[in-house]
């Protein structure tokens, strides 16, 4: 028998909305960008979230990001409720906790590469772990370009960097959109395959907003949104697997010709 000394704890999710509404605007100006979302990211898993144009995805992640507040329901990171935090500790959350990859890179152009993978450390004046950095950079691959600027990278190295920078702070989950949307296919794959081996072999939760059904082949699972809503959920996909998905959900979302 099992004490309780030794019993297995439970497992909280890295992130989870329950009930989560976003809403836009007043009266005839409303829009409801997010209805009721309920939805659990595990730790050390890859999530993908898609859906037709407009279907909240993008405002989804926001919103559990702590970019964005919420209309109604409830955001968490880990045991952390968003709501219930004040600017000044949200603004720390979003530092110590969690790590963002957006499709625009967003590296400062004066600094080199390892400056700017060690920026938000520094900011933070938290101690650069060395030993957990060097296990970053050689996972994305960019130990021989440390010294150079983000002008004298490629798109892919650039992304790279934003990749490393992301995970060099070891957050609790990382937050992806697009991160591939201004790549070509093949730095494409580099980068989505740094963030898949992140996660198996750093133990790293990532949500990835995307629309590209290859992209959403590498993750351990796809949620699917539309109108706002969950619509489906696909563990272990593949690019046809995923494309079936978005075609019939496109096929369900769109307005029946009403002649």
């Amino acid at each position: 028998m099992t004490s309780p000394a030794t019993a297995p704890r439970a497992v909280t999710a890295a992130a989870r909305a329950t009930d989560l509404s976003k809403v836009y605007g007043e009266g005839e100006t409303r829009v409801v960008a997010l209805d009721g979302v309920t939805v659990e990211f595990q730790r050390a898993e890859y999530t993908a979230i898609m859906g037709p144009s407009g279907s909240g995805k993008s405002t989804l992640m926001h919103c559990m990001a702590g970019l964005d507040t919420v209309s109604a329901g409830s955001a968490r990171i880990g045991d952390t409720e968003l709501n219930s935090l004040k600017d000044k500790q949200l603004t720390q959350l979003r530092r110590d906790k969690i790590g963002f990859v957006f499709q625009s890179f967003n590296l400062i152009p004066t600094l080199s590469a390892a400056e700017n993978i060690t920026l938000p450390m520094n900011i933070a004046g938290r101690k650069v772990d060395r030993r957990w950095l060097d296990t970053v950079i050689e996972t994305v691959g960019m130990a021989d370009r440390l010294k150079h600027r983000p002008a004298q990278l490629s798109g892919g190295q650039q992304q790279r960097v934003a990749v490393a920078r992301a995970l060099a702070g070891q957050p609790e989950i990382i937050f992806a959109d697009e991160p591939t949307g201004n790549l070509d296919s093949r730095a494409g794959a580099e980068i989505l395959g740094f963030l898949r081996n992140s996660v198996r072999e750093l133990g790293q939760t990532i949500v990835m907003v995307t629309h590209d059904p290859v992209a959403a082949s590498y993750a351990d699972r796809v949620v699917f949104l539309a109108d706002g809503r969950i619509v489906d959920d696909l563990p272990a996909p593949t690019a046809d697997s995923v494309l079936e998905r978005m075609l019939a959900i496109t096929a369900a979302s769109t307005p029946k010709d009403a002649s």
